[in-house]
């Protein structure tokens, strides 16, 4: 799960999709990361974590990471939030296999909107992003 700075949407989906596949006892490696590197080590925003919790998430203890040419190499599926992510990391990809691995987190012109400056879009995204992550799961499974 890839976003700007790793603080709001991408740790929401990395703590989503954590939970419900921990819950049905799937054996996959969960990860966010940001394009951007200002916000590595630190926690998710306090609105991505008040609303995770509200719906019965924690992500408190998750810490930012940026994403690197070395992150194709450790996923097999790398999703994006938004346009702007998108070409942030495909510009990262030395071959056609790794960019077959990126893809928009949403359907094909899907973005999710990002909440930083916005604190009434926190829950909108976090609903967003809990219903993709149930469909993500059904399809990759």
């Amino acid at each position: 799960m890839v976003c700007l700075g790793n603080i709001c949407r991408s740790p929401l989906a990395e703590g989503v999709m954590r939970h419900l596949v921990n819950m049905q006892g799937l054996d996959w490696k969960i990860a966010s990361a940001g394009t951007g590197n200002w916000h590595i080590g630190q926690a998710p925003d306090q609105r991505s974590v008040a609303v995770a919790k509200t719906y019965g998430y924690d992500i408190s203890t998750q810490r930012a990471r940026h994403f690197t040419v070395n992150s194709f190499d450790q996923f097999d599926h790398i999703l994006v939030m938004d346009k702007n992510n998108l070409k942030d990391v495909l510009s990262l990809a030395v071959n056609e296999k790794q960019k077959q691995k990126v893809s928009l987190f949403l359907t094909e012109d899907g973005e999710v909107a990002d909440p930083y400056y916005d604190n009434g879009l926190f829950e909108p995204v976090f609903k967003i992003v809990e219903a993709r992550c149930k469909q993500l799961i059904k399809e990759l499974k």
